[in-house]
């Protein structure tokens, strides 16, 4: 499995993210260790009070642990890993907090730990812990067969999709997967080998080059957004300038904004808006199916838990009636039956503990596999709109195409010739 983490701040702002179930079908606080706080909102800020004794600012540890999409790891498989990462990082025994997070039909994991050693009141320093879980991460998908990441083989561990919040929020705001933008762009860059060769080929896409601010090149799409070319193409901004030259040839980011406004007719802005609605209104049934399969999941776990709390309400009342008090209490006490039975009752507890676990892992498995299916259907339905996407894209660009060929003309037939064929295309 994948393994990625950062040295950070913000318990609050953490601990938020990590309880968010507005874009999870399912989140599970399945271990608390070392806190005196019942809730993780609590647990971080037991480590910020402590850190307050120290210089660090950055005393959270957060990793994040998730399995090949098409894999069905059981939580038994996930926390060893979680056992393994400490180990690999010199954490072992640090107050920790691991969280699952299930969407998509699909579960992964998040370990926080405290980096604050409590008893020296300072930082565990942690060097080179990306080399460290990177090595972990390898051993995890040989040892469970799993193929190895296409990324893996050929650059290290860096995938060449990868992308930041920015990215993501940027590509949200167009409707597109910022995954497949980063593919043109990176499509682009591999099968030109001038300015005039990836212009066109941006250009196909609905990407227009520009010159941006401390000349550097960028991108600008039809809705008005900059993508930096280097970053978007996974390339060196020199080898951009090596590859296209100057970019003083270019027009300024307005300039060409401009020219796409312009372009771009209300009449074609609706026929994109169209698509958009038409694919929205698609995929609206399934995300509403989606929704109630996890709102029937959550009302059984909730049941589960409830007949779990007070079954483990009855069990333990037993467990306590066979440590008898008064004078009969004492003789036990002094003969070394009640260390007996004390000894017994922790050996039942821990056994119903793991009985209760496997009780919730059997329905987490049955309700995943549920949502599998409808995740698959979704899945390909997104697929198939992203590939609608392009070619309406590419569609649209070629009728702005047409349109300077229109502007350019002289005879005024061939003007309104084009202009019906226009009209019949839409």
């Amino acid at each position: 499995m994948i393994l990625v983490a950062s040295q950070r701040g913000g318990p609050g702002q953490l601990a938020a993210h990590l309880l968010n179930a507005r874009d999870n079908d399912h989140v599970t606080v399945e271990d608390l260790r070392g806190f005196v706080a019942q809730d993780l909102y609590g647990a971080f800020a037991e480590v910020d009070a402590i850190a307050k004794g120290t210089r660090c600012k950055q005393f959270l540890f957060s990793l994040s642990l998730n399995p090949p999409k098409d894999a069905s790891v059981a939580l038994d498989d996930i926390l060893t890993a979680v056992e393994r990462a400490e180990d690999a990082l010199g954490l072992t025994g640090q107050p920790r907090a691991v969280i699952i997070h299930e969407k998509n039909g699909r579960r992964h994991a998040h370990v926080v730990w405290s980096r604050i050693d409590a008893d020296a009141m300072k930082a565990i320093n942690l060097p080179f812990f990306k080399t460290r879980l990177n090595a972990l991460s390898r051993d995890l998908y040989l040892e469970h067969g799993w193929e190895l990441p296409e990324g893996y083989r050929t650059n290290g561990w860096k995938n060449p999709l990868n992308f930041t919040l920015a990215d993501w929020q940027q590509a949200q705001r167009v409707g597109l997967d910022p995954r497949e933008i980063r593919q043109i762009f990176q499509n682009a860059w591999q099968h030109s080998d001038n300015l005039a060769s990836f212009r066109n080929a941006l250009e196909e896409h609905g990407y227009f080059l520009a010159r941006g601010d401390r000349r550097a090149f960028v991108a600008i799409d039809v809705h008005g957004e900059i993508y930096a070319v280097a970053r978007m193409a996974g390339v060196k901004s020199k080898d951009v300038q090596n590859r296209l030259g100057s970019p003083d040839t270019l027009p300024s980011v307005e300039q060409v904004r401009m020219d796409v406004r312009k372009r771009l007719t209300q009449r074609l802005r609706g026929f994109l808006r169209e698509g958009r609605a038409h694919q929205a209104d698609e995929l609206k049934p399934l995300q509403n199916q989606l929704a109630d399969l996890v709102k029937r999941h959550r009302t059984e776990r909730e049941t589960l838990q409830a007949r779990q709390d007070e079954r483990w309400r009855e069990e333990s009342k037993a467990r306590s009636d066979r440590l008898h008090k008064g004078l009969l209490g004492v003789w036990e006490l002094l003969t070394g039956k009640a260390a007996a039975v004390k000894k017994e009752n922790e050996r039942e507890a821990y056994q119903a503990h793991l009985r209760d676990r496997a009780q919730r892992e059997r329905l987490y498995e049955a309700q995943m596999k549920e949502r599998q299916v409808l995740a698959a259907r979704i899945d390909a339905l997104k697929a198939r709109h992203r590939q609608e996407r392009l070619a309406l894209t590419r569609r649209v660009i070629g009728v702005l195409r047409d349109a300077d060929d229109i502007g350019r003309a002289r005879e005024p037939a061939r003007r309104r010739q084009r202009s019906r064929d226009f009209d019949l295309e839409l």
